[in-house]
């Protein structure tokens, strides 16, 4: 379950600056071959950006957190002024043969960092003339994305994250190739939850649909089309989106774990491939920074006109002014006084981070093969970015009306990105983000925690401004277009915005569970008294409609609790076999699904059942409120599965 609800509790936000200082053991470390100093390798804060600098400072670093946080390898890449400053593996590509991470050699997975390849695709085309990135994308298909809002859908919509579909979870992993573009793109259309260009919600599926525009208007299967036009002139001759892998390559690829204590996992398939199916090492990565940040040329070989990788990296879409935006594709960050474009990507196993400094042209690539104890990848980051670009924090004064504005904005937040058309949806509902006012005025937000697993403060620092203390992002608060309060984070593909009542998941939560504690401990003592009155030889004096309502209610509760403790088995199995998530596990699916749905339908009997209680002058006082206390458990269970979806009978989820 803690898989599947991640993305929902912002585990892209979970960042902290705070690196270990705890002896490691020893690991083995190889550098790459062919690095060069950059032209400007002028001093920079505490440390020189040399090569030397770079290598003493991470290899300080690195070894630590790897020891720590049970990591068994980490690549990393650094290029300045058009050449790679430094490259090197850490630790084990494969901690039981003992085989080193080699920067040059060893393929990590890089998770959405992929999508940066499809949306180059993508701006490669538009500038040859080939595709118009503010056409309804329809007009690109030869099937039709289903009409809503009134507004078509265009790849500007795309490539910001707003093209307004829900998040798709089926057959996200699983598989042992990749699909046919075509198929999977026409049979894995999401639900659209909000107008194109309004509200980001990250979207897998989105960048798929862009992937398959670039193999139609091209003419050349996806896989062809990047290596030829992007791979080849890039000299990213260890790179591939294949999957499985070209057996060229598959004795370079890392392994994949969860803790480096821990037996490694297989090979992940994805299946919105064009979405994050790269195999990289990380000096390949260095050549895609190296022609970013040099609009377009990498070794004397163009893969974007100046002007169009210009346009790539500008701001496109955000949700204030003040706020990190999306470019085309890449998305905005604020660090130490710079403005950084970049991406983050995540698969089961690897993590990985790749980010661009347009004002200083430095690229910073790092990724780890294990999920480890903690976010290591932004450890290093921060400590990076900390010792070469360092800045002294402005100090702006917390403003008077901090107390005030921060009992405006305290509630419980739903985020853009979630299921809503499937029984999935309850995951958005209980991974919600709750805001919290403290008696300092400043706020705390559940899901923004630090290293030490407790939640950042957050002062007013401008109007509905919050920023983080000690810190440098904002949580911006304003109204969206119908007047609800949302949140604007610094990461520009998602937004959350304050729930109602009736769609508040903690308290949803808190209903459901008194009401399946009710009904099992009707089942538990009533199984008891029939215990102790065959025991006693005494029997209830019941009348033949008495009688059956009593096992008819009692059968209902059955059917409810057994519907919940499927639905749980049925997660927790797929968050370690995510081949349930496709067609394979509709039908057990559906089949709790029947027995909810029965339970639901059940209820009438629940409630006519405590209607007849009252009527009838054979029932005491407490008879009739137990047959009330009945009727309002099955209430809070209605409410849970109505909130949840959790009846929704689709095979697209």
């Amino acid at each position: 379950m803690r898989k599947l609800t991640a993305y929902i509790l912002l585990s892209l936000m979970l960042f902290s600056s705070v690196i270990g200082q705890i002896p490691t053991a020893p690991s083995i470390e190889t550098n790459a071959a062919n690095v060069e100093k950059p032209t400007n390798a002028a001093p920079t804060g505490n440390g020189q950006m040399t090569t030397a600098d770079i290598e003493a400072f991470l290899d300080g670093v690195i070894p630590l957190q790897l020891a720590q946080q049970d990591i068994a390898g980490v690549t990393v890449s650094i290029v300045k002024d058009g050449k790679l400053l430094f490259a090197k593996g850490y630790g084990y590509a494969d901690v039981e043969k003992k085989l080193p991470v080699v920067a040059d050699k060893t393929l990590f997975r890089p998770g959405s960092i992929s999508k940066l390849f499809t949306w180059t695709a993508v701006m490669q085309l538009q500038e040859q003339g080939k595709l118009d990135l503010d056409k309804d994308i329809n007009e690109y298909l030869d099937f039709k994305i289903p009409e809503a809002f009134g507004k078509p859908i265009t790849l500007k919509n795309i490539m910001t994250h707003t093209a307004g579909f829900e998040e798709q979870l089926k057959d996200l992993f699983g598989g042992d190739k990749s699909p046919n573009l075509g198929d999977y793109v026409k049979t894995h259309i999401p639900k659209r939850i909000f107008p194109p260009g309004e509200v980001p919600a990250y979207s897998n599926y989105a960048t798929t649909l862009a992937a398959y525009i670039v193999e139609r208007v091209s003419g050349q299967p996806f896989d062809d089309y990047i290596e030829q036009n992007i791979f080849k002139p890039l000299e990213m001759n260890s790179s591939s989106f294949r999957q499985p892998l070209p057996e060229n390559l598959v004795p370079n690829m890392s392994n994949a774990y969860i803790l480096a204590s821990d037996k490694p996992k297989p090979f992940e398939n994805i299946g919105p491939f064009p979405a994050g199916s790269l195999s990289s090492t990380a000096t390949d990565m260095a050549n895609f920074m190296i022609a970013h940040l040099q609009n377009g040329e990498f070794n004397g070989k163009t893969i974007l006109k100046p002007e169009t990788a210009k346009l790539m990296h500008s701001r496109l879409f955000a949700m204030d002014d003040k706020a990190n935006a999306m470019a085309y594709g890449f998305y905005e960050e604020t660090r130490n006084g710079h403005r950084i474009i970049g991406h983050a990507g995540d698969t089961v196993s690897f993590h990985s981070d790749l980010h661009l400094i347009p004002d200083s042209n430095l690229g910073f690539f790092i990724s780890q093969n294990s999920v480890g104890k903690s976010v290591l990848r932004t450890a290093v980051w921060d400590a990076f970015i900390n010792r070469y670009f360092p800045v002294e924090d402005s100090n702006l004064p917390t403003l008077e009306t901090a107390k005030q504005d921060a009992a405006a904005v305290a509630g419980t937040y739903l985020g853009s990105r979630r299921p809503e058309g499937s029984l999935f949806r309850i995951m958005a509902l209980l991974g919600q983000t709750n805001v919290t006012p403290n008696e300092d005025g400043t706020i705390s937000v559940d899901s923004l925690t630090g290293f030490n697993g407790k939640p950042k403060s957050w002062r007013e620092v401008a109007p509905m401004t919050f920023r983080e203390v000690g810190g440098q992002d904002s949580l911006i608060f304003k109204p969206d277009s119908s007047g609800r309060m949302q949140i604007v984070v610094p990461y520009p593909f998602m937004t959350f915005t304050r729930v109602s009542f009736l769609d508040n998941g903690k308290l949803i939560l808190q209903v459901v569970g008194l009401s399946l504690l009710v009904m099992a401990l009707t089942l538990i003592l009533w199984f008891v008294a029939w215990l102790v009155r065959r025991y006693h030889g005494v029997k209830l004096e019941l009348t033949p409609r008495e009688k059956l309502l009593r096992y008819l209610v009692r059968l209902v509760f059955a059917l409810d609790l057994i519907f919940i403790i499927a639905l749980i088995a049925i997660v927790n199995y797929m968050s370690s076999h995510f081949d349930f998530f496709s067609d394979t596990g509709n039908f057990w699916v559906q089949i709790a699904q029947v027995i909810g749905l029965l339970g639901v339908i059940g209820s009438v009997i629940v409630f006519y059942n405590a209607v007849y209680a009252w009527l009838s002058k054979r029932y005491s006082i407490w008879g009739k409120l137990q047959a009330t206390v009945f009727a309002l458990a099955c209430l809070g269970f209605i409410w849970f599965v109505y909130a949840g979806n959790l009846l929704s009978f689709t095979s697209n989820f």
